[in-house]
């Protein structure tokens, strides 16, 4: 069977790290529902060890056994030490999924333990923990070497190994700092994989503007070599600093590059379809305005204002677009209503709330019922601190009882 190119989306995880933003967890369970729609294979759905995040967590494993999330791994991050291992399967049960990390290039060594851990202490409790995972009955465990892109590759590779001989299923590369390039990238993660043959990820940062290429090319790497690749992005490149690979171009590269779409084959359940919805979505949810000039999903990415360009696309599209708006879900009009509205939230009432609902299809047989309904979305409302989206408020009245947890925290 040829090997893949599977994605990690860690939005809700790195994503939310970025400075200066939050996303409520509401939010966040939408864009787990949205990245199940659009095919992608795991999303990274927070910290199981931090008490804010548990009730959340718990919920969302709820909605993938209701059915809600079909297909989507929903994966638990935390530290590479068995007492992390150990919290995270006590606050979060059913949690199947995890990815455990410790540093391991000797700049991060030393600037955070200060003497008191060598690298043979990180190898040490990362088995440790990998060990603790799999008893705890995690189904996969991937182990993350923070700042591989700065480690030696010897160290990598013990590294790897000790994971994978402990019962790990993937290594994740972590470009902490953005400063690997394609070239060196390629080079390193196939000799990693040659080296191993384990399964590596891809996890890299934008701060020389590079993200995406640093990671499809890590991931020709891995291909080459015989394993399968993950690449982990964010939806709209959110992320700490400069940012994450972006989602959206990352699907593009593979599908559109004309060396990369012969050479790597990406995992046939991505949608890409769903690009525009999602990108949205997120930009909506985080309150961040999309570029402009984002691949596939600005506002520019298949607008043409030069007069060669006009006239080229206006005759044959594909002399100035390498692909179509119809390819990320884009084309289609969109309206906006311009007459009398009525909305629900924070400080709606039960005839207002029953039209908004009557609207989107769902119907209440009667005020008690329907304000069971409206107490939660009012609730919501304050939670998101925005007005509640079409989808959300159709979660809202499928799986009350879930989303109550998941506005909910136990301290």
């Amino acid at each position: 069977m040829k090997n893949k190119v599977y994605l990690i989306d860690v939005t809700n995880r790195d994503g939310v790290q970025t400075s200066r933003i939050l996303l409520p967890k509401l939010s966040k369970t939408m864009l787990n529902i949205y990245l199940d729609e659009m095919g992608v294979y795991q999303s990274e759905v927070g910290f199981p060890t931090l008490k804010h995040e548990v009730n959340y967590i718990n919920a969302n494993l709820e909605l993938a056994k209701a059915g809600a999330i079909k297909k989507l791994h929903l994966e638990g991050w935390c530290r590479a030490i068995s007492e992390d291992v150990k919290l995270a399967f006590k606050n979060c049960p059913d949690i199947k999924h995890l990815n455990i990390s410790m540093s391991t290039s000797e700049i991060m060594i030393q600037g955070k333990f200060q003497g008191r851990k060598t690298f043979k202490d990180i190898v040490k409790s990362l088995v440790g923990a990998v060990k603790t995972a799999r008893e705890l009955g995690a189904e996969t465990v991937g182990v993350n070497a923070e700042d591989a892109s700065r480690t030696e590759l010897d160290r990598l590779i013990e590294f790897v190994l000790a994971g994978k001989e402990t019962g790990a299923n993937r290594f994740r590369y972590c470009d902490t700092l953005g400063a690997d390039d394609p070239i060196t990238i390629y080079e390193r993660i196939k000799a990693l994989a040659l080296a191993t043959k384990f399964p590596i990820e891809m996890h890299c940062h934008n701060d020389l503007g590079m993200a995406e290429a640093v990671s499809v090319a890590g991931a020709q790497g891995a291909i080459e070599s015989g394993v399968d690749a993950y690449i982990n992005t964010t939806i709209n490149g959110y992320g700490e600093r400069a940012g994450n690979c972006d989602l959206v171009s990352t699907i593009l590269a593979l599908k559109f590059s004309h060396g990369l779409s012969e050479k790597v084959c990406l995992d046939e359940h991505v949608d890409l379809k769903k690009a525009w919805k999602i990108a949205r979505y997120a930009s909506y949810a985080f309150g961040l305005p999309i570029p402009i000039n984002q691949p596939g999903v600005g506002a520019n990415a298949f607008a043409h204002e030069s007069g060669i360009h006009a006239d080229g696309a206006l005759k044959d599209r594909r002399s100035y677009e390498l692909y179509d708006p119809e390819d990320v879900g884009r084309g289609e009009p969109e309206l906006l209503e311009t007459g009398r509205i009525i909305t629900t939230g924070e400080y709606g009432g039960i005839k207002g709330f029953r039209h908004v609902y009557d609207k989107l299809g769902i119907h209440f047989h009667d005020d008690n019922e329907a304000r069971k309904i409206l107490e939660l979305a009012q609730y919501a409302n304050l939670h998101t601190q925005k007005p509640l989206t079409d989808d959300e408020l159709r979660l809202i009245a499928t799986y009350p009882d879930i989303i109550r947890n998941i506005l909910t925290v136990n301290l």
